[in-house]
């Protein structure tokens, strides 16, 4: 099975992908790092902590990372996932474990130089924790098999959901974003132009009606599925994050190529935008394989069924 750490903000998509991850029963968990983001990160650790404790997999250890971003103020989207980050669907269930108390950036560095070359981090959320370890390790790029990002817009100008050219994972970290594009690593980004083709929609959790995490589902996507109502018109819940760890289940969900992309950092009309040169006008190395088409349909039948095991 392939190595993975899971870094989250968790968040109700965070939530279903660190659900989907376990359950697919193909991925070798070494742990889950956390990361300030959707919610602050005290939130982020509860509420990672609560869906291992509902699955019933105190195993998988999580580890507490960076409270804040590297430069920037931090926000938050509660909005989108609530007050708590889950829709308040788990806060009738007393918290029994806590975080390790390594800090995540150190237990990345230590995995990844414990297995060499077989490592692939799942990145869910801003990357800060990833930037960290890498200023602190410079050999972690050459470690790390490859890195698997959600986050970035890259060709659906207009069409972001933090500001109009930039996604919210991306924008809540820039600097760290533009730290791991440029760190030798080998980087791909699933961005919002293919994620916002993998709705679970009310009818999709209906199925699960009977299952394990039926209730969670339907409660935790409550809030988000409201605001895609009000901005879609789609009773429903993207599915960022999951997609993200079905690439690392399944490559035939996306097609991707390799380009030169890079991160503003400066310009407040458009901080956080990934800027990626198809035409390759730069004449840089290509860093980044972006996503150019999903198998939307096949990935949401594929979270369906393994959620619903």
């Amino acid at each position: 099975m392939k190595k993975v750490i899971l870094d989250v903000d968790t968040g109700v998509d965070d939530a279903l992908a660190i659900i989907y991850g376990l359950e697919s029963e193909v991925l070798e968990f070494l742990g889950i790092t956390t990361v300030n983001g959707n919610v602050p990160l005290e939130m982020v650790n509860r509420n990672t902590l609560k869906v291992l404790q509902m699955m019933g997999r105190k195993d998988i250890k999580v580890y507490s990372g960076a409270p804040n971003p590297l430069v920037r103020e931090r926000e938050h989207e509660y909005s989108v996932h609530g007050t708590d980050g889950i829709g308040n669907a788990l806060d009738n269930l007393a918290l029994e474990d806590e975080v390790q108390d390594q800090f995540a950036a150190d237990f990345i560095i230590e995995s990844a130089k414990k297995h060499k070359n077989e490592l692939t981090l799942i990145m869910v959320g801003p990357l800060t924790n990833l930037a960290l370890a890498l200023k602190k390790e410079p050999m972690l790029s050459e470690w790390l098999d490859e890195v698997i990002v959600m986050g970035g817009l890259v060709s659906q100008a207009g069409k972001g959901n933090k500001l109009p050219n930039s996604e919210f994972n991306i924008y809540a970290d820039a600097e760290a974003a533009k730290i791991v594009f440029h760190s030798g690593a080998e980087v791909t980004l699933v961005s919002l132009d293919v994620t916002h083709q993998t709705f679970l929609t009310i009818d999709h959790i209906e199925k699960l009606k009977g299952t394990k995490y039926y209730e969670f589902v339907k409660n935790a996507t409550g809030v988000f599925r409201k605001f895609s109502m009000q901005r879609y018109n789609i009773d429903g819940c993207a599915l960022h994050d999951p997609l993200t760890v079905g690439y690392v289940i399944n490559r035939d969900f996306l097609e991707t190529r390799k380009y030169y992309v890079d991160v503003e950092t400066v310009s407040p009309l458009g901080y956080g935008q990934t800027i990626c040169d198809f035409r390759n006008l730069w004449g840089k190395e290509p860093n980044v394989n972006i996503c150019l088409n999903v198998d939307g349909e096949g990935f949401v039948e594929h979270f369906v069924d393994t959620v619903s095991k």
